[in-house]
């Protein structure tokens, strides 16, 4: 897929990583459409990105509003060829803590966000892009998602946070066999530890420690390289029911 055709919706675009994939994306000429919860980065991400971008407040976990706002989304730009999932929340918290064992809610508002959410901006996109004229390799839509290496080796207090990142590893490869036939590719990045604004409130040691942790290079990864993975992945068809880590060869340790 070429990046000038892309017709986007970006979950979690107004900041951080998904922002990012949408700055690429229309600096390649294609259009996005921003879903994103904080109305006032919403706003501002829109107006920064131009004329083609828009934002509609989105709650992920919502199955009528985001069917809407997927419908809304492919009217406004005119289609719909790709959808980037970044939505996502920490989540973080002890099975067992100080105040005692982890409310069930917050262990499921964590999969709900990362781990469903993720499912039905997916599928809302996917019903949609089903019915677009095939391209070469006949190929309609490309969907990816936005896991974690957390997925792979969880810290002490990442239960939750985890178990919906390696939720959303899990449903790549059978997303990716079922749309097949519709011309559909589906493919995850797990991201290892990326400046984001979270990053911007650490102390400088604890900067210089997570720098530190990594093999190699020595540094936090930048958004802008996570936005060129997903470049590379829309223009590579071959690139199928693939979860690819994304993290200078960091491995998480316990804590």
């Amino acid at each position: 897929m070429q990046l000038d055709q892309v017709k986007a919706i970006i979950t979690g675009g107004a900041s951080g990583l998904g922002l990012a994939v949408a700055r690429q994306l229309v600096a390649s000429g294609g259009k996005v459409t921003l879903f994103d919860v904080n109305d006032a980065n919403g706003h501002a991400a829109a107006g920064e990105l131009g004329d083609a971008a828009r934002f509609l407040r989105t709650d992920v976990t919502s199955e009528d509003g985001v069917a809407t706002n997927a419908a809304a989304a492919h009217h406004a730009m005119g289609g719909l060829n790709v959808v980037m999932n970044c939505a996502g929340i920490l989540g973080a918290g002890r099975v067992l803590g100080k105040q005692g064992a982890m409310p069930l809610a917050n262990f499921s508002g964590t999969v709900m966000v990362n781990l469903v959410g993720s499912f039905n901006v997916a599928k809302a996109g996917a019903a949609l892009m089903q019915h677009n004229d095939a391209g070469e390799d006949g190929e309609r839509g490309v969907i990816i998602n936005t896991a974690s290496v957390a997925a792979y080796e969880g810290q002490i207090g990442q239960a939750a946070y985890s178990a919906s990142k390696g939720g959303v590893v899990g449903m790549t490869l059978p997303m990716a066999r079922e749309l097949a036939r519709f011309g559909i590719r589906v493919a995850t990045i797990a991201p290892g530890i990326f400046w984001t604004p979270m990053v911007d409130g650490m102390s400088a040691e604890v900067q210089a420690s997570l720098n530190a942790s990594i093999p190699f290079p020595a540094r936090l990864g930048q958004p802008d390289e996570f936005a060129s993975t997903v470049a590379f992945i829309l223009g590579n068809r071959y690139i199928n029911g693939e979860t690819i880590r994304l993290d200078g060869a960091v491995r998480l340790q316990p804590r």
